[in-house]
């Protein structure tokens, strides 16, 4: 038997409305020692995404619901402490779905090399040059087809997604204004060169939209839902765009909430709405990352990180998400960066 003992994040119950700490536990399990193929795995970083909030519930979707009892699945970036596998050797830093756990044991099949991009740290792969900032890639470009010089409304915009979707309007030369919840992530956005609007001070969002964008929205980013499409959609040009990545506003509802009651003008503008999963997409990753090393070495490309401290963190750091608590991408730092 290992010495390795692994903390894990179990769902104990799932949540009616907004997730509390009460629906999830922390077991403890003993880590056997990798066998024929196998690599032992401790992780330094997990993330925490809004996404996952849709598995806790027992539905059919386009990933499996999470099940009581055992633990739970997402993203993390680990390093190999000991391996019987040809393809990874210890000190390697690997990805896998394997978060919310401290250790595991991969036959090498659920496990990639992570690979870096030279002044980067290996948790920005969860962030910005990772899932949220491929999500930002390609629904910005691809679905909402972006054209350099157009006008660009980002929702939830200091978020992971958001904040990296304002970033690649900008460099394309964009007129870009983001929603946000707080002065502080105004200010931040603010000193990247992006107008915002604070949805929970400036009173009439339909107004405020209006008066951000005099000439009409292009593309409109849609994480939120709610109020935020609704104002969108009234203040959208002929034949604009929107890319559908989330709508949090509605994740907690325990009732559905009602359809936005200006759809009409969709059909009068000419409007296209599509919702995209990221990984439909992951044929842009070599772009993506050739894209986003050109921006990081021009300077035009910033993130922050929301870091949570400890595996038993992870429920805070998620239900924070809710609450809009996070700065950037939210992250659960789970063991040291170096594990051997």
């Amino acid at each position: 038997m290992s010495n390795h003992k692994s903390r894990e994040i179990r769902l104990k119950r799932r949540p009616a409305g907004m997730p509390q700490e009460a629906d999830f536990e922390v077991a403890e399990v003993n880590v056997p020692n990798p066998g024929t193929d196998e690599v032992l795995v401790r992780n330094a970083y997990m993330t925490v995404d809004p996404y996952m909030r849709g598995r806790m519930v027992d539905r059919k979707s386009y990933v499996p619901p999470f099940q009581i009892g055992e633990a739970l699945q997402g993203g993390a970036i680990g390093q190999v402490v000991a391996s019987n596998n040809a393809k990874f050797k210890p000190g390697d830093y690997v990805q896998s779905m394997n978060g919310w756990r401290e250790w595991f044991v991969s036959k090498g099949n659920d496990i990639q090399p992570q690979p870096m991009i030279a002044g980067t740290h290996i948790y920005d792969y969860l962030g910005a040059l990772g899932m949220p900032g491929m999500t930002a890639y390609a629904g910005l470009l691809r679905i909402g087809e972006l054209k350099d010089g157009e006008r660009v409304f980002v929702s939830a915009a200091a978020g992971a997604v958001g904040s990296i979707v304002c970033q690649i309007a900008k460099a394309k030369g964009c007129h870009v204004v983001g929603s946000v919840g707080s002065d502080a992530k105004a200010q931040w956005l603010e000193s990247l060169g992006v107008k915002t609007i604070n949805y929970k001070t400036c009173g009439d969002l339909n107004a405020a939209v209006a008066k951000a964008f005099p000439e009409g929205i292009d593309v409109y980013f849609e994480n939120v839902g709610g109020a935020h499409l609704v104002a969108a959609i009234n203040n959208m040009r002929p034949f604009g765009r929107i890319a559908a990545c989330g709508m949090i506003e509605q994740y907690n509802a325990t009732e559905p909430p009602p359809g936005p009651p200006n759809m009409i003008m969709t059909v009068g503008l000419s409007l296209k709405i599509q919702g995209f999963i990221v990984s439909n997409h992951y044929d842009l990753m070599p772009k993506f990352f050739e894209d986003m090393a050109k921006w990081i070495k021009e300077g035009k490309m910033k993130w922050k990180e929301t870091i949570y401290d400890g595996v038993e963190k992870a429920p805070a750091a998620f239900i924070g998400l809710f609450k809009g608590e996070n700065m950037g991408k939210a992250l659960v730092r789970v063991g040291p960066d170096k594990a051997i």
